[in-house]
């Protein structure tokens, strides 16, 4: 049986980091060194509008000729995000993100925003998962049940 968000986000914590949508890039990409992150969800009047994300940094910013103390998030953030819940299940969720070729997906209750799961907090569930199956295999081929 596949883990679900709330299992990981128990683990993990639920500590997102957000950023206003007018914030200039620069700002930005300073608070996830700060953070240790690779994106930041981005907020508008309190709403989830995008995520942005070190790959939006090199490829809307740095190749899109853009200057990082002059461009603001909403410019380059991506817009194009899809939710999870806690109840959806890490299976679930890391065929969203293969299918919709995103790395973050932010985690909502009723619209309020209760954690962030990333592709590297999926992969470490599902192998962790694995090696728990393996282990079971392991266990029952020996007789010690």
């Amino acid at each position: 049986m596949s883990k679900t968000i709330a299992q990981i986000l128990k683990i993990k914590g639920k500590d997102v980091w957000e950023v206003d949508s007018e914030v200039c890039v620069y700002e930005a990409l300073k608070i996830m060194a700060d953070k240790g992150v690779g994106a930041l969800v981005v907020k508008s009047q309190g709403q989830v509008v995008g995520i942005f994300s070190e790959r939006d940094h090199a490829r809307k910013v740095d190749l899109g000729g853009l200057c990082s103390k002059k461009a603001i998030v909403r410019q380059v953030m991506s817009e194009e995000i899809c939710y999870i819940t806690p109840q959806t299940s890490v299976d679930e969720a890391m065929s969203i993100m293969t299918d919709n070729r995103c790395r973050h997906l932010p985690v909502l209750v009723d619209d309020n925003l209760v954690g962030l799961a990333s592709i590297g907090d999926l992969v470490k569930a599902s192998l962790e998962q694995k090696d728990f199956v393996i282990k079971q295999l392991q266990r029952y081929i020996k007789g010690n049940q």
